[in-house]
């Protein structure tokens, strides 16, 4: 890992790129972070919309993350953002919105093509730098998980066992093979849900939250859309991280 710019902000969270391999990410570390009280982390998922693009988001959500005690760390999804694009993922995108526009069924086929060829390759490169992260002195204790793609965190939670709790955003489509993993989930689970979401299957949302095997799983829908999360939701997100993550082992 190689941190490639830093900066402070006036609340002193400590804000540092990297690069690992060809992954751009970034780092956020509360005040309070240091060897002799190193913080847990929480890896934020962003969406396919790009670092810079979910950049004020991100920050926000970082900024809530550091006032209860914890870093946060992102990276780039594999096609996004500067990253090489991925031909199967744009088509199976452009055949997504063309199918919403004419109002036509979203096939398994497409949503197979938009997501699968992210995961295999995501996963691997959250689990890299879930690696590195761990052997800062600065970052140390419990892992949480918080963010989209739901299948991307629905994966990690099943194969990555240093993940000990998980808020996922239902926003995305999913592919049926994470229906069947969504099984093998055990880890405490916080669900978001905006009911009125233009780009989302509800029902397919629905039936993902009840396939989850964790016995502690909680749903947690609002009205409005997919941009619309408000700000008592995701105070209700953060306090479940905060149980888990500072919990005695």
């Amino acid at each position: 890992m190689q941190f490639i710019s830093e900066q402070r902000f006036d609340d002193g969270i400590r804000e540092r790129e990297f690069i690992l391999g060809e992954v751009p990410g970034i780092l956020w570390t509360p005040e309070s972070a240091s060897e002799s009280t190193p913080a847990p982390l929480i890896l934020a998922g962003p969406s396919g919309g790009g670092l810079r693009t979910m950049y004020p988001r991100l920050l926000a959500r970082a900024r809530h993350a550091a006032a209860d005690g914890f870093a946060t760390a992102t990276i780039e999804l594999p096609g996004s953002g500067d990253r090489p694009r991925i031909a199967v993922v744009d088509q199976a995108r452009a055949d997504l919105r063309q199918a919403l526009r004419a109002g036509e069924p979203v096939t398994d086929d497409i949503v197979d093509r938009l997501i699968l060829p992210l995961l295999d390759q995501s996963v691997s490169e959250w689990r890299a730098t879930l690696d590195a992260l761990l052997a800062l002195p600065e970052i140390g204790g419990r892992v949480g998980y918080s963010g989209g793609v739901i299948s991307l965190g629905a994966r990690l939670a099943v194969v990555e066992p240093r993940i000990t709790a998980a808020v996922l955003f239902a926003g995305s489509f999913v592919p049926r093979i994470i229906f069947e993993e969504a099984r093998q989930v055990t880890i405490p689970l916080h669900v978001l849900l905006q009911w009125d979401d233009e780009g989302n299957d509800r029902q397919m949302a629905l039936d993902l939250f009840d396939a989850f095997g964790s016995k502690e799983k909680t749903l947690h829908a609002n009205m409005g859309g997919h941009t619309g999360v408000p700000q008592a939701a995701g105070d209700e997100a953060g306090r479940f991280l905060v149980r888990h993550l500072n919990s005695v082992r």
